[in-house]
């Protein structure tokens, strides 16, 4: 089935933005422009969060959401920076992974829907992916910038949790009102859901993985404050979207930290892990992947329904290996509903793009474990590196439960960023600390060894020096 009305971001055919969010936007992209490098990413991320995805200017028939119109400022001002300050510790496998990746599915959905509206509507996916993450990257380059990003998503949370409470108590979304849009609360299985600007479980799924980052900010007795309204605002927005898949990323987040004292044994769990699931799928009658049709954290979860999509992934390999396929729609119940993101990029983007999007997290991985090892028995940087490996392993473990839309997309986007800049940092602060070490043996090489007391005694007799020429030579020595 080829998609209708295929657009830069598609949607509406006239411009639909609210006087108040038009004002926020100007204000955004005002301060974008003038705030020093490390603040910029202040303003582009409270703006992005908290203006609603449907909020957009058509113009020419193009569709550029209000997202959309943030993200371009950003790249905007990135045109102001030099190439080696485009990104920071230089560009690395993290930074190709996503740009293999972006480009990838662009090109497979192009190829499986080749006209021209296909690939508008490419280039504005390809916008909000790469143009996103190079906007991001930009802008966050040190340790300064990153703990400013982490206090700001903390501020994003406080604000997203306050008024998802409000909306259990009043039934009122205050950003459905400020874009002038209907407000509609979801009812599931006899609770409300709460839908802040990103839907229940986007929102649910964007705070519970960023517990470990505020958890770190704890660290720093300048951010406590921060830390604690952060944490307060996350748990408020998981319990509030009332769903399985935000409480599973939290846990998440929570087994990632209680790993903490297991670092140094990685290597082992990971194997251990794949023991375990290769035996359960010797033992079990059905596939080991059918476990998650078994997660049920508040009584109305669709596990069923996502192991269903998992399953026909699996079986249906020839159908989309290539370049994806959007026949995944006649696959049986819900199967239009792609709630797993790993299962997503496979079908619209076929095998290539997977691996890509795979190897995100993979060279993430890689660079904090790396990192971790290079800072041993320094616990203060191995704490900063084990938090964002902890909330990228969150991550993980939500994109079994949902797929990523382009604000929840850009909630990742900072995590990677960061991740980039820690392991970078601390690269060089054991490099340094090695370069100390060198510096300091070097300038004590010179030093003759201290003989033993006897020989000591008999050294100046046996040279026909006094003592107190001996003095007088080792001063002179020194001197010199």
């Amino acid at each position: 089935m080829v998609p209708e009305h295929l657009r830069f971001g598609g949607g509406a055919a006239d411009s639909a933005i609210s006087l108040v969010v038009a004002l926020w936007l100007a204000v955004a992209i005002v301060l974008i422009m003038v705030l020093p490098r490390k603040k910029v990413m202040a303003p582009f991320l409270l703006a992005f969060f908290t203006i609603p995805i449907e909020e957009v200017v058509v113009v020419g028939g193009i569709h550029f959401t209000a997202l959309r119109i943030l993200i371009l400022a950003v790249l905007a001002r990135r045109l102001t920076l030099s190439r080696r300050d485009k990104y920071p510790g230089g560009f690395n496998a993290i930074d190709l992974a996503v740009v293999l990746w972006s480009v990838s599915a662009v090109v497979a959905f192009f190829l499986e829907f080749p006209d021209s509206a296909a690939l508008v509507q490419g280039l504005g996916v390809l916008l909000d992916t790469l143009g996103g993450y190079l906007a991001v990257r930009a802008f966050i380059p040190d340790g300064e910038a990153m703990r400013w990003t982490v206090k700001t998503l903390a501020a994003i949370c406080v604000v997203l949790g306050v008024c998802m409470l409000n909306e259990q108590i009043t039934h009122i979304n205050v950003f459905d009102r400020m874009a002038g849009l209907p407000t509609a609360i979801q009812f599931k299985n006899g609770h409300f859901r709460s839908q802040g600007t990103l839907g229940s479980i986007y929102a649910g799924v964007f705070s519970g993985v960023l517990i470990p980052v505020f958890i770190w900010l704890w660290t720093d007795k300048k951010s406590r404050v921060a830390a604690v309204f952060g944490l307060v605002g996350a748990v408020l927005i998981v319990y509030t979207s009332y769903a399985s898949t935000s409480q599973l990323a939290l846990l998440g987040s929570v087994l990632g930290l209680g790993c903490w004292r297991l670092r140094k044994k990685m290597r082992l769990i990971r194997w251990a892990i794949v023991a375990v699931l290769v035996g359960l799928q010797m033992v079990m009658k059905a596939p080991v992947w059918a476990l998650i049709a078994r997660i049920d954290l508040t009584g109305s979860s669709s596990g069923d329904q996502r192991y269903h999509l998992i399953d026909m992934t699996i079986r249906h390999f020839s159908d989309w290996w290539l370049i994806g396929t959007p026949n995944y729609v006649n696959w049986g119940w819900d199967s239009w509903d792609l709630c797993n993101q790993f299962a997503a990029v496979a079908l619209t983007g076929g095998l290539l793009t997977l691996i890509f999007y795979i190897a995100i997290f993979k060279e993430g991985f890689a660079a904090i474990g790396n990192a971790r090892k290079r800072v041993s028995g320094d616990h203060k940087q191995e704490w900063l590196l084990w938090c964002f490996g902890s909330t990228l392993f969150a991550t993980v473990v939500a994109h079994f439960g949902i797929n990523y839309m382009a604000q929840l997309i850009m909630g990742f986007f900072p995590v990677v960023a960061c991740i980039s800049v820690v392991s970078f940092e601390a690269k060089q602060s054991a490099i340094q600390s090695e370069q100390s070490t060198k510096k300091i043996n070097f300038e004590w090489a010179p030093l003759v060894p201290e003989p033993d007391a006897a020989a000591r005694d008999a050294a100046p007799l046996a040279r026909g020096e006094s003592p107190q020429e001996r003095v007088g030579r080792f001063t002179s020595w020194l001197k010199a």
